[in-house]
């Protein structure tokens, strides 16, 4: 049966933990390789299933021409990969001159393979036809960094599935494969050894000159597989040398993450002693900090930015202007009068990047071996690395590690037209639907999980008592087109993620940076 389990951020403390990516890289090569074959039962699943392509072309393993020729040729490279890892201990018994020989013939025979999966050039753009360029996104720059084994095929067809989905342009940065086998040895070097490779540096580039520039208020960096590792490495750069008002316009998303560390420290030392203060469960309704803001919930696709400050805020019958009176009105009130929806929310911790989400399988080997093995480790406090971020973990039948096929057609799957064409998000679907369960933290020491009803926004139904969601999950402020799917009380997953609010070209109703600072106080 399908389920799915949330994680929230984990709490950063002053310890030095044992087992880190700060940790010497031979030891965590050690670890790394142990855990690899802890998790190799999950590798089938790398591939698992390979039906259905619900996605149609957009799907890696469907049988188009190009997917085709992408597996035929990823086939002949893990033949020949392998045959030349078996063969190495011979180099010690022939000729320094023979060895030359054969692993020139062999690099530049891997090399011209490669050429056939990688295309002339590092950087795509979606195709217009799956999202034009509008105004209203004008101010929004997407960019994607693909996992291990993409070609230039596969990426197109991932920055194409995410600009159906999401209604804007995506601009792709290309993770080049050398083949599968070679890309995971590299995989195992970017994330132990810190080693910045060629994409990684480019994309470090793009997204810093994308931050700099003004007509941007928004950069969303989406993550897959091997490319967690690689915008773990970039973001760990950002953060050393970009004014914190530019890294408050990133927000970042990942599937199938298989990074050692995610980082994204709090702005201020008040902010993380006071999450660690905050009680482990919401017991009543009181509990909810008293100063939150008030936003009316809208299908416009633009976002909500500096105009929210000047819009009418209400607090029971009374209305106040932001503008006018310089604070934040109160909740005083659990229930209302009002029949329009409305979003109650808190600001999100005071972190230097506002929104980080990972989205994971359970039976992906690639997240078992990196998000999953880091987030859910039970060992004690000091040896828990550091792992930031608010993690869906969903066990499903269809939990493989393809970025289009298992993970966009399972969570974020496409609805069709009356002709059966593809055109856009699906506004509902299993995943988004299920019932949150909130997953075992493990101990609560100095780095412990944050507690859950201090990462979330809060969404009241105004007008309809008993709509707020009590427990130990929050409820994020989202689009709802059925409000009696509240009825039951419980949390559902599209309550919390906020990459869901972006589906079909809408946008979460963000809240102005002032108002953001005066609500930060419980």
């Amino acid at each position: 049966m399908d389920r799915t389990e949330f994680f929230g951020s984990q709490v950063g403390g002053e310890s030095v933990i044992s087992y880190s990516y700060t940790d010497m890289p031979w030891r965590l090569m050690m670890w790394d390789v142990r855990y690899f074959f802890t998790f190799a039962w999950a590798l089938p699943w790398v591939l698992w299933p390979v039906r259905p392509c619900d996605g149609d072309h957009f799907d890696e393993l469907s049988t188009t021409w190009g997917n085709m020729w992408c597996i035929f040729l990823h086939t002949i490279l893990i033949v020949i990969q392998l045959f030349f890892i078996l063969t190495l201990p011979l180099a010690l018994l022939l000729p320094a001159w023979m060895v030359i020989l054969w692993m020139t013939a062999f690099f530049t025979l891997n090399w011209f393979l490669c050429l056939g999966l990688n295309g002339d050039t590092i950087t795509y753009t979606s195709d217009p036809k799956y999202a034009p360029a509008l105004e209203e996104h004008a101010h929004e720059q997407w960019i994607f960094l693909n996992g291990v084994a993409v070609g230039e095929t596969w990426l197109k067809s991932n920055i194409n599935r995410l600009a159906l989905t999401f209604k804007r342009p995506v601009t792709g940065v290309h993770n080049r494969t050398t083949g599968v086998i070679f890309d995971v040895v590299e995989c195992l070097i970017q994330r132990n050894f810190g080693y910045a490779t060629s994409d990684i540096r480019l994309a470090y580039k793009i997204l810093k000159e994308k931050l700099y520039n003004p007509q941007y208020t928004k950069v969303v960096f989406i993550l897959h597989s091997q490319g967690g590792i690689e915008g773990g490495l970039v973001l760990d750069w950002l953060l050393q040398e970009l004014p914190q008002d530019l890294l408050a316009k990133l927000e970042v998303y990942t599937f199938g993450n298989a990074s050692n560390h995610f980082n994204n420290p709090h702005r201020h030392m008040g902010s993380q002693e006071a999450e660690q203060k905050v009680p482990t469960r919401l017991d009543t309704a009181t509990q909810i900090p008293s100063t939150i803001a008030e936003i009316p919930l809208v299908d416009s696709p633009v976002e909500t930015q500096s105009a929210v400050s000047r819009r009418r805020l209400s607090n029971g019958s009374a209305h106040h202007s932001f503008e006018a009176n310089r604070r934040v009105p109160t909740l005083t009130s659990l229930e209302s009068s009002t029949s329009h929806a409305t979003a109650y929310t808190v600001p999100a911790t005071d972190r230097a990047i506002a929104h980080v989400e990972h989205y994971a399988h359970t039976t992906d080997f690639v997240a078992l071996w990196g998000i999953l093995h880091f987030v859910t480790n039970e060992r004690a406090s000091p040896e828990m690395p550091r792992y930031i971020g608010r993690v869906f973990s969903r066990t499903s039948t269809r939990g493989g590690h393809q970025f289009s096929q298992h993970y966009l057609n399972g969570m974020f799957p496409l609805a069709r037209d009356a002709k059966g064409e593809l055109v856009g998000c699906a506004e509902h679907n299993e995943f988004m639907s299920s019932i949150v369960e909130v997953a075992k933290k493990g101990t609560e020491k100095e780095d412990m999980r944050e507690a859950v009803e201090n990462n979330w926004s809060l969404i009241e139904l105004a007008g309809r008592k008993g709509s707020i969601v009590k427990g130990e999950v929050a409820v994020h402020g989202s689009f709802h087109e059925d409000a009696d799917e509240f009825d039951d009380g419980n949390v559902r997953v599209k309550d919390l993620s906020r990459l869901w609010q972006y589906r079909n070209g809408r946008s979460p109703p963000d809240l102005p940076r002032e108002l953001r600072r005066m609500t930060t106080e419980l």
